[in-house]
């Protein structure tokens, strides 16, 4: 599908036929009748962070006087009360802040693998990246590797939301500019690590900036295969500051549409339980979709409408008329990491 045709679509196109067209896709690219979940904590170790993205409420500016920074002994308990639970994946991720040294990322990771040598941490974001990069005045490349070296297991492509340089300014002065972002992903994904990717729209952007947002997914796994899935956000009203708008539910399922067919070389579109519900979640595994992106422990950013337990994903995907399979953050099924 070229870069117009897609635009078309996303304009023209009523979304059932093109839930249709994707749902056939599924079901030719993967398993039919067969939905994951994956089971994962999210460990955010501060909320002070100087990028300021004018949509974020849980951030806390390093002015500010407030805000916390977890102690490698939090985050090891954050760990532990995971991996009794049986979520044996951590996302490892927070605020920019200027006062944690870089031996802190590297200690909390390698501190968790020792304790915890079957967990699978996904961790960080190309901004955080970019800052480590600065502070310790060495190449991305480099970072990476001694991060890695630490215990990082994968990568999630967080912060992207809607990838142009107007939308860049509107968020938030102190992101990633797309190339930025972009080249930030590419070093972390030829570095071997695994990566998510998402899109995050429902504010002043244009049709035509949501195209160039997918397409810029679409050469990135062009260029490193390493791109193991995809999942739409919505934003919610959190500031101020930030004009968002109403996501009905048609055109979420729209986009998950559109991502399935649009991005031909990406095997998996997950469905922001979390975020759109059940039912939009349901409808959503019928447009195109093959995972629910669930269920998520301490989820501290968004308003959750996710699922609270792994019987919880199992009875919704069998409702919704799917054989579950618990997954892995690298899309290993039937094993705990």
């Amino acid at each position: 599908m070229s870069d117009e045709e897609a635009l078309f679509h996303w304009r023209k196109t009523p979304f059932y036929d093109l839930a249709a067209s994707a749902d056939r896709e599924r079901n030719r690219k993967l398993a039919p009748g067969k939905v994951s979940y994956t089971m994962f904590r999210i460990i955010n170790y501060t909320d002070i962070c100087q990028v300021e993205c004018n949509f974020c409420s849980f951030m806390k500016t390093p002015q500010s006087g407030g805000g916390y920074t977890l102690t490698i002994d939090q985050v090891l308990e954050k760990t532990r009360q995971a991996w009794e639970k049986d979520y044996r994946q951590v996302f490892f991720q927070g605020g920019v802040n200027p006062e944690i040294p870089f031996d802190y990322y590297t200690k909390a990771l390698s501190s968790m693998k020792a304790r915890f040598p079957g967990i699978h941490i996904r961790a960080f974001s190309p901004v955080e990246i970019r800052e480590f990069s600065r502070m310790t005045g060495r190449p991305v490349e480099a970072v990476l590797k001694d991060l890695i070296d630490a215990g990082l297991d994968s990568f999630p492509g967080a912060g992207a939301e809607i990838l142009t340089a107007r939308m860049r300014s509107i968020l938030s002065a102190n992101k990633t500019s797309p190339d930025q972002w972009y080249e930030i992903m590419t070093a972390a994904l030829k570095c071997g690590l695994k990566a998510s990717t998402n899109i995050v729209w429902g504010s002043v952007e244009t049709d035509e900036e949501i195209i160039a947002h997918l397409a810029m997914i679409r050469r990135l796994q062009d260029e490193t295969g390493n791109v193991l899935s995809f999942v739409p956000w919505t934003f919610q009203q959190q500031t101020k500051n930030f004009q968002t708008r109403h996501v009905p539910s048609h055109e979420y399922l729209k986009m998950v549409s559109l991502a399935r067919l649009y991005l031909d070389n990406i095997d998996h579109i997950e469905v922001s339980l979390l975020v759109k519900g059940r039912q939009v979640g349901e409808l959503a595994l019928y447009c195109g979709a093959d995972d629910i992106n669930s269920p998520v422990y301490e989820e501290n950013v968004l308003r959750s409408y996710g699922l609270a337990s792994e019987a919880e994903c199992v009875e919704f995907i069998e409702q919704a008329g799917f054989t579950p399979i618990r997954r892995s953050f690298n899309f290993t099924y039937g094993e705990k990491s």
